[in-house]
C-alpha cells in the first residue's frame, strides 16, 4: 500500500520525502518496482541515515556546509554536492532567516568614548577585545532582555544576564560574570553601543577598576558594533523564533541552553573554520 502510494505520487512529492514520512527505504520501493536500485541509491540512503541524524543533533539549525564539515569531522568523505543533495532531497535545511528590530538604547547624557575598533571585528589573542550589547525577546508575560559580552578572537560569550528591564544592572551583571570567568589582563578593549547602561558613571567606574579601555559605536552606526548584532541575530534565528515562551523563566532557559550548551560548546562556526568557540580556544591555547 504505501509503495502504491509513493508510485502514484511520485509526479508531485520527492521519492526520499515520501518513503522518510512513510517510514519505508527507496530501495525496497525500487525493489517492489521489480528493479534493482542503482549502488549510489543505496549508497544515498546510508548517507541520508548520517544526514538526518546530523541535522537532528544540531537542533535543525544547519544547512548543508556545516553537516558537510560535521560529517567530515566525525570521518566520513561524502562530498559536499552529494550532502547538499541529500539534504534537498530530505528536505532539510537550514534555519531560516527572519528580520527583526534591534533595540533601541537609551541616548545617554554621558560623554562618549571613541570607537577604538573602526570595524575591525577580531583578535589574535583572547580577552583583549569584547564587544558587548543589549537585546529583547518577547514572551508571554512581555521582554526579557538580554546583555551579553563577546571575545572577539573565538566569538565566545563570556557573560551574560537578563531582567525583565533594560536597566543599567544588566549590563553590569554581564560584565560581572565575564570578569570572574576570564580574568582578563589590563588594557582590554570593551566596545558597545552608546547606550546609557554602558555609558552609565556606574559601568565607566567597574570598567576603570578592571583596567578595561573603552570604545563605543558612532551615533546612529549599528555596523560600527555589528558583530555582537550578529550574535543576537543568529540566537533569535536559530532558537528564539521557533519557539513560544508563555513565561521569562522558559526564556531564560532557552537563553542558557543555546549559549552554553550550544553555541559556546558545539556550534560550528564558519570564521573559526568550522570550529566552536571552545574548541577553537583550546587549539589556539595548545598551538
Amino acid at each position: 500500500m504505501k509503495f502504491r502510494f509513493v508510485q502514484e505520487h511520485r509526479e508531485t512529492f520527492r521519492v526520499g520525502k515520501m518513503c522518510e514520512v512513510l517510514k519505508v527505504s527507496r530501495s525496497g520501493f525500487y525493489a517492489w518496482q521489480g528493479r534493482q536500485p542503482s549502488r549510489r541509491i543505496v549508497e544515498d540512503e546510508a548517507i541520508s541515515v548520517q544526514v538526518r541524524r546530523a541535522h537532528r543533533e544540531a537542533h535543525g539549525i544547519y544547512g548543508s556546509p556545516r553537516i558537510y564539515r560535521l560529517l567530515r569531522r566525525q570521518g566520513q568523505s561524502w562530498g559536499r554536492h552529494r550532502i547538499a543533495r541529500i539534504m534537498r532531497e530530505e528536505g532539510l535545511r537550514a534555519r531560516c532567516m527572519k528580520q527583526f528590530h534591534w533595540i533601541s538604547t537609551t541616548r545617554s547624557e554621558h560623554p562618549a568614548a571613541p570607537d577604538l575598533l573602526q570595524r575591525e571585528f577580531s583578535s589574535t589573542r583572547r580577552d583583549r577585545v569584547w564587544v558587548g550589547d543589549v537585546t529583547q525577546l518577547r514572551t508571554g508575560e512581555g521582554w526579557l532582555y538580554l546583555a551579553m559580552l563577546m571575545d572577539l578572537h573565538s566569538r565566545k560569550i563570556v557573560g551574560w544576564s537578563t531582567s525583565s528591564t533594560p536597566q543599567q544592572e544588566i549590563t553590569l551583571e554581564a560584565l560581572t560574570m565575564a570578569v570572574e570567568t576570564r580574568r582578563p589582563r589590563p588594557g582590554l578593549i570593551h566596545h558597545t553601543d552608546r547606550g546609557s547602561q554602558y555609558s552609565s558613571a556606574a559601568y565607566q567606574d567597574l570598567l576603570d577598576e578592571y583596567g578595561m579601555r573603552c570604545s563605543m559605536s558612532r551615533p546612529g552606526q549599528c555596523l560600527d558594533n555589528a558583530a555582537a548584532e550578529s550574535f543576537f541575530h543568529t540566537l533569535k534565528t536559530e532558537w528564539i523564533y521557533h519557539a513560544h515562551y508563555k513565561t521569562r523563566r522558559e526564556a531564560r532557559l532557552a537563553i542558557f541552553e543555546y549559549i552554553e550548551g550550544f553555541y559556546n560548546t558545539i556550534r560550528l562556526h564558519s570564521s573559526l573554520d568550522y570550529r566552536s568557540p571552545e574548541e577553537y580556544e583550546r587549539l589556539r591555547s595548545a598551538a
